[in-house]
């Protein structure tokens, strides 16, 4: 646990950010896999690779996050890629590359300053044990009043007991799946819409087919 601490502290000059987008970037990968195939069946077309920083966006506002009023402080969101040692790039996402293109960068748009890192699993432990020291974490830190969570649907059921021990009405969290689970004391969010939105599917398009 101290360890995870030490990464989100130098990756936000010591301090966390009030948002923070967790992503268990395996998942959102093959999600984005599965609907490009099905997708390009169903319209009959070419589908491109997800805009990363559009499919962030959609995920910030779907977990409540809104423009702010002119004169108010900017705000700052944290989105932390937790991935396999062994895979050094989304396969369909742009940009791709976790060394070269997404840890360290940052992005700004009408929702604030997005700052983007990866996070590694190291041989000692496992992804699911580290995506849930990172949400215990997360959690726990007074300063972080919205939390977006964005991990596999067989991970769901050990999020929510997690969440159970959060005892701060202030945060807003967000766990997003393909499909809806059993609540808890978080919100939901179906993910499948944002990557649509990233991928360039429109609904109009889907009902033209249909």
């Amino acid at each position: 646990m101290e360890k995870i601490n030490c990464i989100f502290a130098s990756m936000n000059e010591t301090k966390w950010s009030e948002n923070i987008i967790l992503v268990d970037a395996e998942y959102i990968d093959k999600v984005a896999f599965d609907l490009i195939v099905n997708f390009e069946r169903m319209l009959g077309r070419r589908i491109p690779p997800a805009d990363l920083a559009r499919w962030i966006d959609c995920v910030a506002l779907d977990g409540g996050m809104r423009e702010r009023p002119q004169g108010e402080d900017e705000q700052e969101t944290l989105v932390a890629f937790i991935h396999e040692k062994s895979h050094n790039a989304l396969q369909n996402f742009v940009p791709s590359d976790f060394s070269k293109e997404i840890n360290g960068k940052a992005f700004r748009d009408h929702l604030g300053e997005f700052t983007l890192s990866v996070l590694p699993v190291e041989p000692l432990t496992t992804k699911d044990d580290f995506f849930l020291e990172t949400i215990e974490l997360a959690s726990a830190q007074k300063e972080v009043k919205r939390i977006m969570i964005v991990c596999a649907d067989s991970l769901y059921d050990q999020v929510r007991n997690k969440l159970r021990r959060v005892d701060d009405e202030e945060k807003r969290i967000t766990l997003f799946s393909m499909e809806p689970h059993q609540g808890g004391n978080f919100r939901q969010e179906i993910l499948g819409y944002s990557l649509m939105a990233a991928l360039g599917i429109s609904s109009r398009e889907i009902e033209a087919k249909m």
